[in-house]
């Protein structure tokens, strides 16, 4: 037992030793008192579990069977009756009234979080940026804009916004042949229109050919026949109805807003949703940036 007792304390200072090298550097006594709590709580655990496992490992070296067995067997093998562990009965008690401490009182119920910080100051700084650029012209709203897109959606879009050859939408123009025949065939949902969402299949063959051929060129001229099948949503010039539906012949500020906010499902995978992370005022650069890729 004594060279058991010997090499456990030698695990002990490994343990800690190797525990300091590794986070040494973010603790210092004193200054933090998460950190000392938590370098404290990383001492116990390693003490008590190497005291731990040196008892047991003791007991099944040492240890005898004895006591009462139950009546009913499995095969032969028997089980004692063995009172409760003292010690296991107060541990269990003690994480029951640690688990309603924590819930009602500890951290982070109603204490400091560094998440809540996070978000308090982020929330701040986006409070100050709206106010700095509340009357913001159009150029540097369109500056701002290129830099939001150049850091969210260039990875994607490229950074010219011609969506890397065919991989993501391409914004120089308002949209493909394909592209147009793709949201014809398989619909368009989650944009909160107030028209609704667009259903799959609302034309086909050569009628969706005409279609996407005419928004495609920039719905220039007079619209094929069967756009009639779009108008009633879109708009006899495709323009959305004063925003009912999606504008066609362009990318505009709520299009865009609302594909922001609810993100879309495109070529390459689905487009996160931006919601939280942009403020409104970067939203309507975005928008300004993306409808000038298009002049």
């Amino acid at each position: 037992m004594k060279s058991m007792v010997i090499g456990g304390i030698i695990l002990i200072v490994a343990l800690l030793a190797g525990t300091y090298f590794m986070a040494g550097d973010s603790f210092k006594l004193g200054e933090d008192y998460i950190n000392d709590l938590t370098m404290l709580g990383g001492v116990a655990i390693i003490v008590i579990t190497v005291f731990v496992a040196l008892k047991y490992v003791n007991q099944i070296k040492n240890d005898k069977a004895d006591g009462e067995l139950v009546e009913d067997n499995w095969d032969g093998i028997g089980e004692y009756k063995n009172e409760l562990p003292i010690g296991w009965a107060l541990l269990f008690i003690a994480t029951i009234v640690w688990m309603l401490w924590y819930w009602f009182v500890g951290y982070p119920t109603n204490q400091f979080s560094q998440i809540g910080q996070w978000n308090q100051e982020t929330l701040e700084h986006q409070a100050k940026f709206e106010e700095a650029h509340k009357n913001i012209d159009a150029e540097g709203l369109k500056n701002m804009g290129e830099s939001v897109f150049l850091v969210q959606c260039a990875p994607c879009h490229g950074v010219d916004g011609e969506g890397i050859n065919g991989k993501a939408q391409d914004f120089t123009t308002r949209m493909s042949k394909d592209q147009v025949l793709k949201i014809i065939a398989n619909g368009s949902t989650g944009l909160g229109y107030p028209m609704g969402d667009m259903p799959a299949g609302m034309a086909s063959g050569d009628a969706a050919d005409k279609i996407a051929t005419w928004i495609s060129t920039g719905s220039k001229g007079e619209a094929p026949a069967e756009f009639a099948a779009c108008a009633s949503c879109h708009g006899a010039d495709a323009k959305g109805m004063g925003g009912m539906a999606p504008n066609l012949t362009t990318y505009t500020e709520t299009l865009v807003t609302k594909v922001l906010a609810t993100g879309k499902k495109g070529f390459i995978g689905t487009m996160p949703s931006f919601s939280g992370r942009l403020t409104d005022t970067q939203i309507k650069g975005v928008a300004k940036y993306i409808e000038s890729l298009g002049e």
